[in-house]
């Protein structure tokens, strides 16, 4: 028993030497480990959200129909300032009626930061589109003249959100 003791003395004090050592070995390590991961994580920038070639195709197969129908603006200005309530009936439920579909279609397709402002912008221009067909319906010319400007507006700025490529494509821009 008293030749143990001295083994055992001299393992606790080696322990305790080495115990020392190795913590700063695994803290410099960690070290280094933190420092190369910081510099591979900062030094890329991530690349902004874009549309896929694909989602540009969608959004222009939609788009010529929804800038087909804002091209008949003319014409329906035309009926409104004549009240002529059936034929503005007629170019908005024949002609135009696909304009909701189209913007859905749109909306989908968009980036998901776009999509909540676009979604506003089609809602706004869809009821705008049915106060003009009451207003036709009901034959009321200041209502009818007031829903028409409303149309007019939302396909404008319903028309800007589309993304600079279809703008372009489409030569919109």
């Amino acid at each position: 028993m008293a030749s143990g003791s001295p083994v055992r003395f001299r393992f606790a004090a080696l322990r305790r030497a080495c115990g020392g050592t190795l913590r700063r070995l695994a803290s410099l390590g960690l070290a280094l480990l933190l420092c190369v991961g910081l510099t591979a994580c900062s030094g890329s920038q991530a690349k902004p959200p874009s549309l896929s070639a694909e989602d540009i195709a969608a959004i222009e197969r939609q788009a010529e129909g929804f800038l087909a129908a804002r091209d008949r603006l003319p014409e329906l200005a035309a009926l409104v300032r004549d009240r002529d309530w059936t034929f503005t009936r007629n170019l908005l439920r024949g002609p135009m009626q696909e304009v909701g579909r189209q913007m859905s279609y749109i909306n989908q397709r968009l980036l998901p930061a776009d999509r909540p402002e676009a979604e506003q912008l089609a809602s706004q221009l869809k009821t705008a589109m049915a106060q003009l067909d009451e207003a036709a319906r009901l034959q009321d010319g200041e209502k009818l003249r007031k829903a028409y400007i409303q149309v007019a507006s939302g396909f404008g700025k319903y028309a800007q959100i589309l993304p600079e490529q279809v703008q372009a494509d489409l030569k919109q821009a």
